[in-house]
């Protein structure tokens, strides 16, 4: 036998590479066990530092003790410690991250705000004069710190057709109160889950959108639009009515349960807005709880003061155009107005503008030019082909 040959069994026979030994399995599974007891501490210390209700964090903390007890019994890996700590963990980063006792500054010139509406919008004097009055009103109460009436002023309900200025009138009112501005869209809401979240019974539960609001807000009195609340569908119209009457009335919002948190929450300093193309879809119990304000549609003189002193330059600059690269002749922009006969609001002369601007850039992108001027002479060839 050659002296020179190792016995097989032998610990010096050389290991294959890819194979691990005893001892690096259980390195690793120390490793993987380290790694874990880590997650969980992690999440201890988030709930630890968080500034929530006591008695969440005492059942959050429960949670996490159950945890530890189903990695003890049945193992790190096991599938049902993985997706209890998923679960858990998600709903900790909600809870944590939601704004229990954070609020903004709210900005409290009645001069400002008048000036932030008349620089976002022309015209609609009579609309900007009630908006005016409603912060006057909300100024005086936050001043003398009466949240009791701040939380019971009306509701106001934008009602008008399409690209009348309804969401961003209301984007216009946070900016003029020094809030933080969400949006929730209704149009085609078919469940009202989607508000009030799923129960976490369910493995793809979630908050509803009101939670979700605020937790990316990080503050308890923003200005929340309820936009197109007509919209929803027939089905769950009733259901997403009743979790309306809920959010807007007063009585009832300072202890909002999302299934999801499964914790009241208080909205009564959040400013809700709601817009509407008519009042014919939305609940008696609803319209109730609103102060309906009517959005009138423009004239086409409103029109081309909008166009000019408004969407022309912020249009151009989209289109990265410097403002001597593109110019319009004052005789073109009666011409703008109908390209497809009346619109009651802007939209349509938007998507003009945008046109106009897109071949002037790739005129001047391809080097056939360097200004373009756009008059009655050559006005047909900017124009959009629709």
């Amino acid at each position: 036998m050659d002296p020179s040959a190792q016995d097989p069994l032998s610990p010096t026979t050389p290991q294959d590479p890819g194979q691990k030994t005893f001892s690096q399995l259980q390195s690793a599974n120390m490793r993987d066990q380290t790694v874990s007891s880590d997650q969980l501490r992690k999440l201890a210390e988030k709930i630890e530092k968080a500034v929530i209700p006591q008695q969440l964090r005492d059942n959050l903390i429960e949670r996490i003790s159950r945890l530890a007890l189903i990695r003890s019994s049945s193992g790190f890996m096991s599938a049902t410690y993985i997706l209890e700590y998923e679960a858990t963990a998600s709903y900790v980063t909600w809870v944590v991250g939601l704004p229990w006792d954070t609020m903004s500054q709210d900005l409290l010139d009645l001069v400002k705000a008048k000036e932030i509406l008349d620089k976002n919008h022309y015209g609609l004097d009579p609309i900007k004069d009630r908006i005016v009055e409603y912060l006057a009103t909300i100024m005086l109460n936050t001043k003398i710190q009466n949240r009791q009436n701040i939380a019971h002023a009306p509701i106001l309900c934008l009602v008008g057709l399409a690209g009348t200025g309804k969401t961003t009138l209301a984007a216009s009112i946070a900016q003029a109160l020094g809030k933080k501005f969400e949006r929730i869209p209704f149009g085609g809401m078919g469940d009202a889950r989607a508000l009030r979240g799923q129960s976490r019974a369910f493995p793809d539960a979630e908050p509803g959108l009101i939670v979700k609001k605020l937790f990316h807000c990080k503050t308890k009195n923003p200005v929340v639009l309820l936009d197109e609340l007509d919209r929803v569908t027939d089905t769950a119209r009733a259901d997403i009515m009743g979790v309306l009457v809920e959010l807007l009335d007063p009585e009832q919002n300072q202890n909002f349960t999302d299934h999801y948190i499964d914790y009241p929450f208080d909205l009564s300093n959040i400013l809700f807005i709601a817009t509407a193309n008519n009042t014919n879809n939305i609940s008696t119990a609803v319209l109730d709880r609103l102060e309906i304000i009517q959005m009138p549609s423009y004239s086409d003189q409103e029109k081309i003061i909008i166009a000019k002193q408004y969407l022309f330059k912020r249009i151009r600059d989209q289109a990265g155009l410097a403002e001597g690269q593109l110019t319009m002749d004052e005789s073109v922009w009666p011409g703008l107005i109908r390209p497809l006969g009346f619109d009651s609001g802007i939209r349509s002369l938007e998507r003009t503008i945008e046109g106009i601007c897109r071949k002037a850039a790739r005129q001047i992108v391809e080097g056939k030019v360097q200004t373009v001027r756009v008059d009655a002479t050559n006005i047909k060839d900017y124009l959009p082909h629709w």
